[in-house]
């Protein structure tokens, strides 16, 4: 049997995924990072994002992560994220009104908003939004 790489995905609250793949692709702090068997020992941080996991060359499944950090060694990858949802466990109708309130956060100027926490609010919302559509596109 050919190789393949242990993920697993754990949130403070609960382990979210514990699954085998040959391919992970993962939003590093400075660009997306790729993951392949064999993969040389790496501790990187996370952004919010998404989360893609699955054979070479075929459609994956995917999760919305939002930051945290990253650890591969051994062909075992550890995600320690701060929060994390299985594409088809996002609630589309709430991450979208959460986008909205993040939009109108950012674009109200007043200055009794925090800018960067709304800033975070945005990238996590688009990141499960991302995860949820890409899943809905690929089911068709």
């Amino acid at each position: 049997m050919a190789k393949m790489l242990e993920l697993e995905v754990v949130t403070p609250a609960r382990t979210v995924l514990q699954d085998r793949a040959r391919s992970i692709i993962l939003p590093g702090t400075d660009g997306y990072l790729g993951l392949m068997v064999d993969h040389a020992p790496l501790v990187a941080g996370l952004q919010a994002g998404v989360l893609q996991y699955g054979d070479v060359g075929q459609e994956k499944a995917r999760m919305a992560i939002s930051g945290g950090f990253v650890e591969v060694a051994n062909n075992r990858v550890t995600v320690l994220a701060d929060a994390a949802e299985l594409s088809e466990e996002i609630d589309v109708e709430r991450a979208e009104r959460a986008l909205k309130r993040a939009i109108a956060r950012l674009r109200d100027l007043s200055g009794e908003i925090d800018r960067e926490r709304a800033r975070r609010a945005y990238f996590r919302a688009r990141a499960r939004l991302r995860a949820a559509q890409m899943r809905q596109r690929s089911a068709r």
